[in-house]
């Protein structure tokens, strides 16, 4: 059963053509991974899939009484919200669940045991409690405690209640964009098993390679304005693309080869003026026009690191570090000492305490208790997961170089343009504020302000957020 057809969709961003009359045919049951380089327009098309963005042109139309759920790839909420009741939005009788909520953990008096009666005689008569029991068991499952205050969370626990206030609609088709971003190893494997059997379509944005490979049954690449469709599996769709990208190059060659030799006999100049080389000269002209409407494949980052003067051996030392995040003990007694040459994991599970210790070797906090000490001549890089370090109203040239066109890279003077055309950002993008950016051009934007100053410090938090797949391996 066709749950939902697109027929010529054209969507554009400025002068950046994103979608250039696609089709798209989503069938009951599937598990489609739609991949595509950062900046290409994968998020803008789940966004009019999703019924929140037009289309320039073409229809999507929409299977009858179609349910559809989305979760961005930077959630957001309403300030204040308990994730019961962030989780609850959207859902039937949402507020009077919320409430009915609320006051079943509030002391007992009579007003509020009056309002309690009344609210549960609405619920037993809408059903509801169907939808309170579903909220309960996605709440178990994805270990969120009903009470806690959204604001308070972590990224990752964040983007855990977004992905439960989605998949307690049971929504018969489901958008994901970048899901496994800020998630822990415990939930990405959850949410795998979670969607292998799900009965309603899915359909997710992801650059990791595992979770698609696991999950999916079918592959879609934007590129170039074009969608590609490949049935299987991340491993199949890898090798036919390389033999299409393979055809397609050599296709090339012989027309930019066909376009030098008609380009140097124009220049010849009187054979071409003949009438009986006037077809040739309109051949020159269609070959022309081609060749300028050629959209070429987004190339590879280029980057290196300048590590800058050499820091003291000792970069940092924990000696029985605490710190406390409100009420909850997230460090505990904590020895750590990292020296020159460490390359350092940090894994564990979502509001641990992951980034809080992060800051504290980074000199940003202070622990409650036991000792920091820092070492010497440090130069540091900080990734931070939530990009907090760009201005959304300052343009891509200023966020890199303010004031300046050039920039001093190791021994080397290098132009703004020159550097910013290393991540991929046309000069025309350079005056682009950083808000227009997706989220994987904002990440590369970050890298490329890092990557611009001398640093013997690299510290990243949660860096392949977004990041496509290439970029990902030359990092």
């Amino acid at each position: 059963m066709t749950l939902l057809t697109v027929t010529g969709a054209e969507l554009a961003y400025g002068h950046v053509p994103l979608l250039a009359g696609v089709d798209l045919t989503i069938a009951a049951g599937e598990r489609i991974g739609l991949i595509g380089r950062n900046g290409t327009g994968k998020t803008s098309l789940l966004q009019a899939l999703a019924g929140q963005r037009p289309l320039d042109a073409g229809r999507i139309v929409r299977a009858g009484g179609l349910s559809v759920g989305l979760v961005a790839q930077e959630p957001s909420f309403e300030p204040g919200l308990t994730v019961f009741d962030a989780v609850a939005a959207g859902l039937p009788d949402a507020d009077a669940l919320a409430r009915y909520e609320r006051l079943s953990g509030a002391p007992p008096t009579p007003d509020t045991l009056a309002e309690l009666a009344a609210l549960q005689e609405r619920l037993d008569a809408d059903g509801a409690w169907v939808f309170a029991h579903r909220i309960e068991n996605v709440l178990s499952r994805l270990a969120l405690a009903a009470d806690a205050t959204v604001d308070s969370l972590s990224g990752g626990t964040r983007k855990r209640v977004a992905l439960a206030r989605a998949l307690v609609g049971e929504p018969d088709l489901l958008l994901l964009d970048e899901p496994t971003n800020h998630l822990d190893i415990e939930s990405i494997e959850w949410l795998e098993s979670l969607l292998t059997g799900y009965r309603g379509a899915v359909l997710v944005i992801s650059h990791d390679r595992r979770f698609l490979e696991r999950i999916v049954t079918r592959i879609v690449e934007l590129d170039r304005g074009a969608l590609r469709s490949y049935p299987g599996s991340f491993d199949a769709y890898q090798r036919r693309r390389a033999d299409e990208l393979s055809a397609e190059a050599g296709q090339q060659t012989r027309f930019d080869k066909l376009l030098s030799q008609e380009e140097s006999w124009i220049r010849q100049g009187v054979e071409a003026r003949r009438t009986r080389n006037e077809g040739r000269v309109r051949r020159l002209e269609a070959l022309r026009r081609e060749r300028a409407a050629r959209r070429e494949r987004i190339g590879n980052v280029r980057f290196a690191l300048d590590a800058g003067e050499r820091s003291g051996k000792l970069v940092a030392e924990f000696e029985q570090v605490g710190k406390r995040r409100g009420e909850r003990l997230v460090l505990d007694r904590v020895d750590l000492i990292v020296q020159r040459g460490d390359r350092l994991g940090i894994i564990g599970a979502n509001g641990s305490g992951k980034t809080t210790m992060l800051k504290l070797l980074l000199g940003e906090l202070e622990p409650d208790s036991g000792t920091v000490r820092l070492g010497s001549q440090r130069e540091i890089a900080y990734f931070d997961q939530l990009r907090a370090q760009l201005d959304d109203d300052a343009t891509v040239a200023e966020t890199i170089s303010p004031g300046s066109d050039w920039l001093q890279i190791g021994e080397q003077r290098v132009h703004l343009m020159s550097y910013l055309g290393r991540f991929l950002f046309a000069p025309e993008r350079a005056r682009s504020p950083v808000k227009s950016l997706s989220g994987g051009e904002r990440n590369r934007l970050l890298l490329a302000r890092l990557f611009a100053r001398p640093a013997n410090l690299l510290v990243v938090d949660e860096p392949t957020n977004v990041l496509d797949i290439e970029t990902l391996e030359l990092l």
